[in-house]
């Protein structure tokens, strides 16, 4: 199974290559490398009408999650009954988002993207930071997947969630 990567947005420039590794990289590290997944790069506006269709918050975000399966429990993978259904759903990343961010914080966009895919990841997979409590089991999970990528890769990256955010 793999990974659709499509870049619909032309305002930032991308290496569509290294985020497909890097998020190679994340797929091992959650043992999901028999999911499909994907991941669909857009910019401000077309991430912003998506945020006010499905979540009616006019503003562009970072990251949005689709999970193709319903009532995931965190931790726990999906076990679909068909082949068709090995499929986690999809992620779009607010590159241009992204991207502002990271010039006012001086970050790496590469780096920011892969953790923005991580978070997006963790949503596939049913975690969620509604709550405290669910905030800080998400962190968790994202602080390990980011502590191995690191172990594997070399290049240390850590969670953008630093504190709970409804805004997310």
């Amino acid at each position: 199974m793999g990974v659709v990567l499509r870049n619909l947005q032309k305002v930032v420039p991308l290496r569509r290559a290294r985020l497909r590794r890097d998020v190679d990289t994340l797929r091992h590290i959650l043992g999901i490398q028999k999911f499909d997944l994907g991941i669909i790069c857009v910019d401000n506006h077309r991430i912003q009408q998506i945020n006010n269709i499905y979540r009616k918050k006019n503003l562009p975000t970072d990251v949005l999650s689709f999970p193709f399966h319903e009532d995931l429990r965190p931790g726990k993978l999906p076990c679909p009954l068909y082949r068709d259904d090995l499929n986690l759903g999809d992620i779009f990343l607010g590159v241009e988002f992204v991207m502002k961010q990271c010039q006012e914080e001086s970050q790496d966009l590469h780096g920011a993207l892969t953790v923005v895919t991580a978070h997006g990841i963790c949503h596939l997979l049913g975690y969620r930071h509604e709550t405290e409590e669910e905030w800080t089991e998400m962190l968790q999970r994202e602080n390990y997947i980011l502590s191995e990528y690191t172990r594997l890769t070399g290049r240390h990256l850590e969670p953008l969630m630093k504190r709970c955010s409804q805004d997310r």
